[in-house]
């Protein structure tokens, strides 16, 4: 275990590399004497990093003439439209709404949405250099384009992870990386799990697990501790009697034969989790809260997720599972001050999968859009992307 809580590489630096000779680039500075522990230990991490692991890739590197360049692009790619985009029905019901963009050649990876619900957004493109990656987005059942819309029925985790794999198929991709945050990390797991020999690398963010002690810090109270101001709306449109469990209270209201009823149920609830996404406020996310259309996608299938436990068969079912994936190349990037999705899961996925890189971004809450989230995760594409290129 290293500074910071990170794992440092078991590549073993032997007395031939000892004794290179001083003028090897390192970076922008040169290779400092590796007979300083703390030298060595930190060309170990900056060559792990890049996603060494063996000796011999090593020393490849090392060759006379050759730089070691571990310095990852850390800046989102500029907005990109897609080259193509399509509907594809997923089952008698369901249709859902795909795209792709940058290199049709390219190494595909799909980006899976937040919510459940929250649909995706042209900004999700720019987390992958275009050259190198195919960029699968799509809207999971009942959100953003697909139909219809905000509909419960047909629409759980298995569903969801089904249909991931249909669109591998229908797009004729062997395997393909898998990109998600807050949710989409929590559906990354579960499709990875089920499917681990179709996932070539993994890159998640806000890490959810969909645990009820989860569920319980952000919608019944514990929260609240840091944002009274945004939780007393949220609390203020139930009734005390119901407040024993706002997630019920909310479903009821959720799936009311009154239209309004559902909006203003379904505004209070967006715009609670609006308000405490990112760790400064950020008024153009809040006012998606004010969007009928997006919230009640938003709203509704959340709360039909949380109400159901993800439909796992057990509180602890994506820990148990770390076990299928943990050959998988993957990157765990978590904000510090996450008040939605609260450090203690990535931490406890940390723990379960010590193997995978942990991230973990001091000045950050939850949102992908915060600068240090975005340049981890950025950055974690490009050592994915550098794996790929040196086929390891």
């Amino acid at each position: 275990m290293g500074l910071l809580g990170f794992s440092f590489s078991t590549v073993s630096l032997t007395p031939s590399l000892a004794s290179s000779p001083p003028s090897l680039p390192l970076l922008p500075c040169h290779l400092p004497s590796l007979s300083h522990p703390f030298a060595r230990r930190s060309l170990v991490l900056r060559v792990r990093n890049l996603g060494y692991k063996s000796e011999s890739q090593l020393f490849e590197l090392m060759e006379p003439g050759k730089a070691i360049s571990s310095e990852l692009n850390r800046n989102l790619y500029e907005p990109i439209e897609p080259y193509s985009t399509g509907f594809f029905k997923v089952s008698d019901l369901h249709t859902i709404y795909y795209e792709q963009s940058g290199n049709p050649s390219g190494h595909p990876v799909v980006f899976l949405h937040g919510g459940p619900g929250g649909g995706t957004t042209p900004s999700n493109r720019r987390f992958f250099d275009p050259e190198f990656y195919r960029i699968i987005l799509f809207d999971q059942r009942g959100a953003g384009k697909s139909t219809p819309h905000a509909c419960l029925v047909e629409n759980t985790s298995w569903d969801l992870i089904a249909d991931i794999e249909k669109l591998r198929e229908h797009l004729e991709i062997p395997e393909w990386q898998v990109f998600g945050g807050s949710w989409g990390s929590t559906l990354a797991l579960a499709y990875s799990q089920a499917h681990p020999d179709k996932v070539t690398g993994m890159v998640l963010r806000g890490i959810f697990l969909l645990r009820k002690k989860e569920i319980e810090w952000f919608y019944e109270g514990g929260a609240a501790a840091i944002y009274p101001d945004a939780w007393e709306p949220f609390r203020d449109l139930i009734p005390e009697n119901e407040r024993g469990c706002f997630i019920d209270a909310y479903s009821k209201r959720l799936n009311s034969d009154d239209m309004e009823t559902q909006y203003a149920a379904a505004r209070a609830w967006t715009k609670w989790e609006m308000m405490t996404a990112h760790l400064l406020p950020n008024e153009e996310n809040i006012k998606r809260g004010d969007d009928d259309d997006f919230s009640l996608a938003f709203a509704r299938i959340e709360n039909h997720y949380f109400v159901n436990k993800g439909f796992f068969p057990s509180d602890s079912f994506l820990l148990d599972n770390v076990h299928k994936i943990r050959h998988i190349n993957t990157t765990i990037v978590q904000g510090r001050y996450d008040v939605c999705c609260p450090m203690m899961s990535a931490w406890d996925l940390h723990k379960a999968w010590p193997e995978a890189d942990f991230k973990v971004v001091a000045d950050a809450g939850h949102s992908a859009n915060e600068p240090g989230i975005a340049a981890e995760l950025v950055a974690a594409n490009e050592k994915l992307k550098n794996i790929i290129k040196n086929g390891s």
